[in-house]
């Protein structure tokens, strides 16, 4: 079984083409955060290209923006070709579904809080009903 589901930000806008058979086909990069940082406490992440086609294609081309943040299914497919006398391989994740990771307001918020929760400001509990 071949089967990869991947959650990360769009590292660039997702870039639209027609294959020569007419078909529309779109290849963006997606960073995906790893479970561990470096000693310094630095964020590690891995790029991973991602390949679409017709229907996923037509989403990427519409919301596929740079830090968009997606859940990606898919599979992995490797290949390779000649460049300059030189053989180059490649990995990608074909994509067979999206998934939105949060809404547009919950990226602007998740920018303000790293932990996901928002200030409550002082005096705000002194009107709730219950305690």
């Amino acid at each position: 079984m071949n089967k990869v589901i991947l959650m990360g930000r769009l590292t660039r806008d997702a870039e639209i083409r027609n294959s020569d058979s007419d078909k529309k086909v779109a290849r963006c990069n997606m960073a995906v955060n790893r479970n561990f940082k470096k000693d310094d406490g630095e964020q590690t992440a891995d790029f991973i290209n991602l390949v679409a086609f017709k229907n996923q294609a037509d989403f990427l081309e519409r919301f596929g923006k740079k830090g968009t943040k997606l859940i990606v299914i898919g599979r992995i497919q490797t290949g390779s070709y000649e460049k300059d006398g030189s053989k180059v391989y490649t990995t990608d994740v074909i994509v067979e579904q999206f998934e939105f990771a949060e809404s547009k307001n919950a990226s602007a918020v998740s920018d303000e809080a790293d932990d996901g929760f928002v200030n409550i400001p002082e005096g705000f509990g002194e009107e709730l009903p219950f305690r």
